[in-house]
This record gives C-alpha cells, structure tokens and sequence, in this order.
C-alpha cells in the first residue's frame, strides 16, 4: 500500500530539506504546490496554463485548480509507492478536498508529520538567510555565511536578502501560518493521524525522529533504504 505523507509547519520549519531527505531514504516523490504549477506550466498542460493565468496577474490559485493539479500529479508512476506533500494543505477546506482526490484514486492518507519551531528561532533563520543574485546558491549570515561578506563564494554575484524574508514581513507571515493551520492541526489530530516533531537540532536528527513517527501505518513499519 502507498505511503502517503504530509509535512507541515511554519516557514523557516525546514520543511522543504527534510521533505526531500525523508523522500531520498523512503523513494517516495517530494511534492511541494509550487513545484507542481511550474511543473504543469512548463509542460504547458492546460491546467499549467490556468494557474499561469492567475499567477501572473499576483492573485492566489483558486483551491478547486490546485487540487486538480495535485490529483493529475499524484497519478504518475513515480506516486505508485506514496508521496510526500510539503507544505499542503494550508487550511480545512484544501484538507477535505484533498481527502476526496485521494478517495477517487482508492488511496487514503497515513500520517501527517508537523514540524515545530519558536517562533524567535524562525525569525532568526529566516531573516538571517541571502541567495546570490545570479546564481540562487543559498546562505545563511550565521549558520552558512560566505567566505567574503555580501559575495557569492561560486560566482561572486551579490547576495540579497528576500523581501518577505524581513523580521515584519516574517512575523506576517507566522500569524497567518497559525491563523490558518491552528484549525488543520487539530483537524489531523482528531483523526489520529496528527504526529509533531520537534524542528530544532541536527538535520539528521530530525530526519531520524520523522521517520520514526511518520512511516508506521498500523503498527507496521515499512523498511526504509540506507
């Protein structure tokens, strides 16, 4: 039977790294909302083309696309043995609809793994990170900094910071988070798929703790690669 995962929590959780580590250890596919329009707007599919639409004029994908998005992605071959969804859904509503995309395919969700951050270590993360403008390489002031301040170590472009990646559009963006998921979370949690891991500490350790928690379905655990 597939392994069907989400992963949740705030921005600057981490859940991008470890939904992409989680799915190298389990050969099940990541699968973020973002990576999923670009995917259909690069294959120029018609549901691509009507998410296009909408992102290019700023506004939000209606629920009702992204959902048929998802369900059209989770149909290719590389979803036979489960997925991994990073970061959806985000609200009640995405949760039932998902639901019923998963009822139609004849699969069901296994567990949902939460990751959990303070608040101030999230801000810390989020406002220290740069990426370099013409290479995207990723860095961290503090935790990842370059050897010469502001430069790319690979190209030498300038780094730059985010614009939603400042300390007031941060804690924005956290009290939207916990508007929205508040409800999510406890919507997961009644029906005992619900599973909060605690986000700090080493990567690998974390990795450790979500695949203890999120690949046991009935008691069994499915064998996870080296």
């Amino acid at each position: 039977m597939p392994l069907n995962l989400i992963l949740m929590g705030p921005p600057g959780a981490g859940k991008g790294t470890q939904a992409h580590r989680l799915a190298q250890r389990l050969h099940v596919p990541a699968i973020s909302t973002g990576d999923m329009l670009r995917d259909e707007g690069k294959q120029g599919s018609a549901l691509g083309r009507d998410a296009k639409h909408y992102m290019d004029r700023g506004a939000l994908v209606p629920d009702a696309l992204i959902i048929s998005i998802i369900e059209a992605r989770l149909q290719r071959e590389d979803c036979s043995h489960g997925f991994i969804l990073d970061g959806f859904p985000r609200t009640v509503v995405q949760a039932e609809a998902l639901d019923r995309a998963l009822h139609r395919l004849g699969w069901s969700l296994h567990r949902v793994g939460s990751l959990t951050v303070p608040t101030d270590e999230v801000v810390r993360r989020l406002s220290g990170r740069r990426t370099c403008r013409d290479c995207s390489t990723p860095y961290h002031v503090a935790l990842d900094p370059p050897a010469k301040r502001d430069t790319c170590d690979i190209c030498g472009g300038t780094l730059q910071q985010r614009a939603d990646d400042h300390e007031s559009v941060i804690t924005a963006r956290l009290e939207v988070y916990a508007r929205d998921t508040a409800p999510l979370l406890d919507f997961y949690r009644r029906r005992g798929l619900l599973a909060e891991i605690d986000g700090l500490g080493k990567h690998d350790d974390v990795l450790a703790s979500l695949l203890a928690h999120l690949t046991v379905v009935n008691g069994d655990r499915p064998a996870a690669a080296s």
